[in-house]
């Protein structure tokens, strides 16, 4: 399922030449040997850019389209036209001499294989160069001089035909690279798994690169390297295992890098690299679902103007709203085929964390009832959405070293975010842990257990999962958390700037055990309402909310279950929001 929409979605780019042909991939060169027609080393083109790094530039080296690479993981497999020093000059740094002639042999032995009867100049001049060229004289090749280092350092090298071009690029090369391609002879034919097609047979994929915590040089999805992995009659035959043709193998990989490498749409979470797309070439699916999974600031600014972005939160806000989605702009069509793709880093491969597939605006429509969902109170300067990322890192310990959710909770809760399903218990157990542990109830911390037992049990609670106070409510454990929150802000009045207030010591057993807790407490706003400035208010406030819990006729509970406590943080939050709430509306008016 993964690769036939990766394949598909390949096939759409191609059509509109948004991506590389078969048989050719976008790499990183960093060098090209600039060659006269007659063959004549002239010199040397350094292709890496400088690229701002934090207060500093680094050299980079400048993707092109190149014939595509072979994979290497051990033996001598040279590639076509772009290869490290070893292969296109003879010489490395650490390789063995007789290994670095065996691979400057190969190299040059495959491209007599493929140009000997192309009629191009230059070709011929490659050609003519890899014939006269003797490795031994690297060192004292004047026109190297100052890129000796460099060429050594294992970046790739292409050549130049001086007034002509890259030789990679000239047409009658890349038609004898394509014939070459299609001509293999000992290329297995079975039936692919995706296409479905007799074809030959991939026994190797290429590398996906740029899912976070994998090696520079990619990671595979599909492999197979141990018998333990292998079906039964299959020994040691990899790719066979599971038949999928080169062509499909080139193009899931080739649209899965092209994901990848553009940062504007992948988001990270924990261990996790996300990536979407639509069966559409408009960026706009794109654009509008990277807005929704991250509210706060676009991470589109680089790539679109103003007017896309401002169109894009206009789109996203009708959405929240429960609007139609192609209200604003009709080419969207809520009907669109869209997927997200989940992946992790497990040893050498890529692992697939999830994969989800649903119509654009099924999934629009699960984020939009998570973000109302998650609505609560909020101070002016808070996030007028909360974006997933910080959601999850509400689960972390601010002790903690590492500032990353739990890779399989954070998997979880997307799946759960993007499909409409409940949250993850895991979530819900491990804000109740941070706020028992913290003793501070954040704004995205409350809206989390709101969203959760919105999901869980919303006809329990429907009166208490509010977005802000509700002073009608007749639950016991939302009137406690009130009744705390009130007598938190009458210490804190008559005391002020204490060092220690009653959250500190007590709010974990009062939101556990109340019983043991609410008596002690009681007494001591006695003492708080006396030294008030607005003590009667206080007073007042508490005894509405006792006369609602009537403890004669009904005590304290001994001990709140776990919904009852997130029951009692709201509650907490609502009345601690509404304590401080005309506060803030001065503050907001006199700024």
């Amino acid at each position: 399922m993964i690769l036939q929409a990766l394949v598909d979605y390949y096939e759409i780019l191609a059509s509109n030449n948004m991506i590389s042909k078969p048989g050719y991939c976008v790499a990183d060169v960093s060098y090209a040997l600039n060659l006269s027609e007659s063959c004549e080393l002239l010199g040397v083109i350094p292709l890496k850019t400088a690229v701002p790094r934090g207060n500093r530039l680094q050299e980079l080296p400048q993707p092109l389209e190149i014939p595509e690479q072979e994979k290497r993981s051990s033996g001598i497999k040279p590639c076509f036209m772009c290869d490290n020093s070893a292969y296109v000059l003879g010489v490395a740094k650490k390789d063995k001499p007789e290994r670095v002639k065996q691979c400057f042999e190969e190299f040059r032995k495959l491209h007599h294989n493929i140009l000997d009867n192309v009629n191009s100049i230059s070709a011929r001049a490659v050609l003519s160069f890899l014939d006269s060229w003797n490795p031994e004289k690297f060192e004292e090749c004047e026109v190297l001089e100052d890129y000796r280092e460099g060429l050594l350092s294992g970046g790739r090298i292409v050549f130049n035909i001086a007034g002509r071009g890259y030789a990679h690029e000239d047409p009658e090369i890349r038609r004898a690279w394509e014939e070459y391609r299609a001509g293999k002879p000992d290329a297995v034919k079975m039936q692919c798994l995706v296409t479905g097609k007799i074809q030959p047979i991939a026994r190797l994929h290429p590398n996906i690169k740029g899912v976070r915590g994998t090696k520079s040089m990619g990671a595979s999805i599909v492999s197979f390297n141990a018998p333990a992995y292998e079906s039964y009659g299959r020994a040691e035959q990899q790719g066979l295992n599971a038949p999928v043709s080169e062509y499909a193998a080139f193009a899931y990989t080739t649209a899965l890098n092209y994901l990848l490498s553009d940062t504007a749409h992948v988001q990270f979470f924990g261990d996790t690299t996300v990536v979407y797309w639509a069966k559409s070439p408009k960026p706009i699916y794109r654009d509008i679902f990277e807005f929704s999974i991250n509210p706060v600031a676009s991470n589109v600014n680089d790539v679109i103007d103003m007017t896309t972005e401002g169109l894009i939160e206009s789109i996203f806000r009708k959405i929240v709203e429960g609007k139609p989605i192609n209200e604003e702009n009709p080419e969207i069509d809520p009907y669109t085929r869209f997927y997200i793709l989940g992946l992790a880093p497990n040893a050498a491969r890529i692992s697939v964390r999830f994969f989800l597939e649903d119509s654009f605006g099924n999934i629009l429509k699960n984020i939009a009832e998570h973000y109302r969902n998650l609505e609560i109170e909020r101070s002016p300067d808070d996030f007028e959405f909360i974006p997933l990322w910080k959601l999850l890192l509400e689960t972390v310990s601010p002790k903690s070293s590492k500032k990353a959710a739990s890779p399989l909770l954070s998997g979880s809760v997307l799946r759960s975010v993007f499909s409409g399903l409940p949250y993850p218990q895991e979530l819900y157990n491990s804000i109740i842990v941070r706020v028992r542990a913290e003793r501070e109830i954040t704004r995205a911390k409350a809206a989390i257990i709101k969203a959760f037992l919105i999901k869980q049990n919303y006809e329990k609670y429907k009166e208490e999962l509010r977005v802000s106070l509700n002073e009608n409510s007749n639950n016991k454990a939302y009137l406690l958390g009130r009744l705390f929150a009130v007598l938190e802000k009458a210490q804190l009045e008559a005391n002020p700037g204490i060092n220690t207030t009653i959250k500190d010591r007590y709010f974990t057993s009062a939101c556990a055990t109340p019983a043991s807790v609410f008596p002690i407490l009681l007494r001591l706003s006695n003492h708080h309402i006396s030294k008030a400035d607005y003590g009667k208010v206080y007073e007042k406030k508490i005894s509405e909310i006792m006369e609602k819990l009537d403890v004669d006729n009904n005590p304290f509970p001994a001990s709140l279950n776990l919904e009852e406590q997130g029951i009692f943080i709201l509650g907490y939050y609502h009345q601690q929001r509404a304590n401080y709430a005309k506060k803030e509306k001065e503050v907001t008016m006199n700024e």
